[in-house]
């Protein structure tokens, strides 16, 4: 079975409720109709109910009557989520009448329902920028506990089955944080380790990258890759993971036992952390096109509950699938 028919099956077991803010967005609904269809989520629409039963009936649409619809004019959940938001951020000054303007925010409305127990997770970005998606999500939902940085992971699916897990292997972070201090690059490789439990279903490996292989050269870089390494055991000291290492004694065996014989994870690594940005960003897209590898995300890790942004030139199977995803990582965030 092919990994997102797995995730899919799997989002059909947890059956969460995934809240989809952009309810006006003609992709967005095609999809909740398609995510209803095939039982991969309760799925909850926020946006005005006739304009979406209008939508419905032109696009033809017959399961959107089995979404839940949250009117963010008019819900009777409201004045509870304006009192939340108060209360969260009245250290930050926030007003009573500031928190009822931006409740009308279908992006902060969503947040709140999964800040109150409404929802599970959330899926936009189609209509909106990251920035837009992220900053609801980072007042109110904010970071998982003993994780600072939120970042992306990609998973990708190789079609030489020799890498990784089967050809599927892990990237992060390749879509959010430019410049990671040690500390935070230890809490992506402990995010990243959820992320390949919850979604890809299988025990990861987790080599953290350099330029280096153990001490084969010096430098600051390196040094930030040695102690997250050190940091991330710390933190989880039940993970399979070591570094530094090399993009090639981390993936081939054989390469693995010339520069890092007695490591458990040389040769036989399925999630790569990539010590910054750029180098996680270029790895991705470079193995993407030359490869020809199939690339699932970004997939945001890190949050206290999972919220995913999209590309604003996402097509419908990718927000289902996104949607499956969600579903995925709730369930593995309530384990």
């Amino acid at each position: 079975m092919e990994l997102l028919d797995r995730i899919k099956q799997n989002a059909r077991k947890h059956n969460m409720r995934i809240v989809l803010p952009e309810g006006y967005e003609e992709r967005t609904i095609k999809a909740a109709d398609i995510a209803i269809q095939e039982e991969l989520a309760q799925i909850i629409l926020i946006g005005d109910p006739a304009e979406i039963s209008s939508h419905a009936a032109k696009l033809g649409l017959k399961n959107l009557s089995k979404a839940k619809i949250v009117n963010p004019k008019s819900h009777e959940n409201k004045d509870h989520y304006i009192d939340t938001m108060v209360e969260l951020r009245k250290s930050k000054g926030l007003t009573h009448e500031e928190a009822s303007k931006l409740i009308g925010d279908p992006l902060y409305l969503g947040v709140l329902m999964i800040k109150c127990g409404d929802a599970d997770g959330e899926v936009s970005g189609a209509d909106h920028a990251t920035g837009d998606v992220l900053r609801p999500a980072f007042h109110y939902v904010k970071t998982a506990p003993g994780i600072s940085v939120v970042s992306g992971a990609f998973i990708m699916i190789l079609p030489d089955k020799t890498f990784g897990e089967n050809g599927v292997i892990l990237f992060a972070d390749g879509a959010v944080h430019p410049n990671p201090n040690d500390k935070e690059l230890a809490e992506i490789a402990v995010a990243s380790a959820h992320t390949a439990r919850a979604i890809a279903g299988f025990e990861p490996r987790i080599a953290m990258l350099s330029f280096s292989t153990k001490g084969s050269a010096k430098h600051e870089m390196v040094d930030k890759v040695v102690n997250a390494t050190r940091i991330a055991k710390e933190m989880a000291p039940d993970l399979q993971l070591d570094g530094e290492l090399q993009a090639d004694a981390a993936l081939i065996e054989a390469i693995g036992k010339s520069k890092a014989p007695g490591s458990p994870i040389a040769g036989k690594a399925n999630v790569l952390i990539f010590p910054d940005l750029n180098s996680g960003n270029i790895a991705y897209k470079l193995v993407q096109r030359l490869a020809h590898a199939e690339a699932i995300g970004p997939i945001l890790q890190g949050m206290a509950a999972p919220i995913n942004d999209l590309s604003r030139g996402c097509s419908v199977n990718d927000i289902v699938s996104m949607i499956a995803i969600t579903s995925n990582q709730a369930a593995g965030l309530k384990k």
